[in-house]
């Protein structure tokens, strides 16, 4: 079997996303799957990846909200002949799945409908959704009036029928989707499916007298100093606020030398650099994007404390990584996190400087349930281990492949199915299927003759 799969959120120090790419092409090979993917890039490029992985590399301008990202805009495959209608016609592959809410969707609805002139055949075609768009919106454009409707519609008409079928990371990313389900002419299926954490370096043994000194003089700091640690891009949506004034209201209560190390790259990056110079001198390391996975793992295992502060988070693979590394857990009670993340592995709490700090204050005083949470948090993460969880991955896509070839019903249960248009919402839904059908050919026609 060959997937091809697309995503926009990739670049040399991206996130979660792109984590899972890796894992996924890692165990394709060990199965023997042909796995394609393809992603922006500064320039084209081809890289092979063992015998069944390929990664191609477009070249794509840079994104208008966060320079960090490149994006693959609709002209780079609309156009007859365009280097990714080639992609499409010498692979061939059985299914497509396209991990992007704003540019390649498109995609899925060209691929499902034949009109990509180039590509002679008719590819199964999945959706993969690792965010909420309307978690995104309120980032990025603000809570302005009619926000949520704004999205709501967009995820109905723009997104979830542009696709045969659709897996998202969480029930949190799912809840969205689960909406949007309501009313539509062609029945879809959406599976939940987690992303996972990879645990050849991950461990609490990694812990030593050596690894703990070596970070508290990153600060000139005390041994005995409390070091906090936050793992992720620095990006708007993670919240960042919260992280920073929490460690604020702790080193103004002066009980304890609190120290936090960032580990990641991002657009927000000279603003926290800058707050921590103005606000907290000397308590913040910044050690930028760690691209080895054994300083990473030092690094985990050697802190005392890891602070999550989004309460929109789609899954989470940083929390993940510090539960596999022994290291107390403080999070959000809410959002994709809550997935793997509960009273008895780790500390959830209000979204709030307060509710932060209390947790913060427990998890480090009461040394039994610290003990206790942290070996349950362990196994909660040997469940979530990247060859079990791109196993589940490759078998959805083939269970999914071969319903579609035989006209059976998957063998693997959904989490929910979309809900049939009835009466005049059956109607109308037909109708606006005519007139975006021949839009699209006018727009063709327009272009390209």
């Amino acid at each position: 079997m060959k997937t091809i799969h697309l995503t926009n959120s990739w670049h040399e120090s991206s996130g979660g996303i792109a984590t899972f790419y890796r894992a996924l092409i890692k165990q394709a090979n060990e199965r023997g799957h042909f796995v394609r993917l393809v992603v922006p890039a500064e320039k084209d490029a081809t890289e092979e990846c063992g015998e069944f992985g390929r990664i191609y590399h477009l070249q794509a301008p840079r994104s208008p909200f966060n320079g960090k990202y490149r994006t693959i805009y609709p002209m780079q495959f609309l156009r007859p002949g365009s280097q990714l209608q080639a992609i499409f016609a010498a692979e061939r592959p059985d299914l497509v799945e396209i991990c992007d809410k704003y540019t390649l969707n498109y995609l899925g609805a060209l691929l499902r409908k034949r009109r990509l002139s180039s590509v002679k055949f008719r590819p199964l075609v999945v959706g993969l959704s690792c965010e909420r768009m309307d978690d995104n919106f309120r980032t990025y454009v603000g809570r302005i009036p009619g926000a949520g409707k704004f999205c709501a519609l967009y995820m109905k008409w723009l997104y979830f029928p542009f696709f045969d079928h659709h897996i998202a990371n969480s029930a949190y990313t799912a809840a969205e989707l689960r909406q949007a389900a309501r009313g539509h002419l062609v029945t879809r299926h959406t599976w939940v499916r987690p992303m996972g954490v990879s645990l050849d370096q991950l461990s609490p043994s990694r812990r030593s007298p050596r690894g703990r000194e070596q970070l508290v003089s990153k600060f000139g700091a005390p041994q005995q100093s409390t070091l906090l640690l936050y793992v992720g891009r620095l990006v708007p949506e993670k919240n960042l606020s919260l992280l920073f004034e929490t460690l604020l209201k702790l080193v103004a209560d002066g009980s304890r030398d609190f120290r936090l190390m960032v580990a990641g790259d991002g657009m927000e990056r000279e603003r926290w650099e800058s707050y921590a110079r103005d606000r907290l001198p000397g308590r913040v390391a910044f050690l930028g994007h760690v691209t080895d996975p054994n300083v990473l793992a030092d690094i985990y295992a050697n802190a005392d404390l890891f602070i999550h502060p989004n309460p929109h988070e789609p899954f989470g693979i940083g929390p993940l990584e510090a539960m596999a590394a022994g290291l107390p857990l403080v999070a959000p009670n809410s959002g994709g996190i809550t997935s793997y993340a509960n009273g008895e592995n780790a500390w959830l709490a209000e979204p709030t400087i307060g509710g932060f700090s209390v947790a913060i204050r427990e998890a480090l005083f009461n040394h039994s349930l610290r003990a206790a949470r942290a070996r349950a948090a362990l196994d909660t993460a040997r469940e979530y281990e990247w060859k079990a969880v791109t196993s589940l991955f490759l078998d959805l896509y083939a269970d999914l492949y071969r319903a579609s070839r035989t006209q059976a019903t998957p063998t693997a249960v959904p989490a929910f199915c979309s809900t049939p248009a009835q009466g005049s919402q059956s109607r109308w839904m037909r109708a606006v299927s005519v007139i975006s059908e021949r839009t699209f050919q006018l727009v063709c026609k327009l272009c390209f003759e």
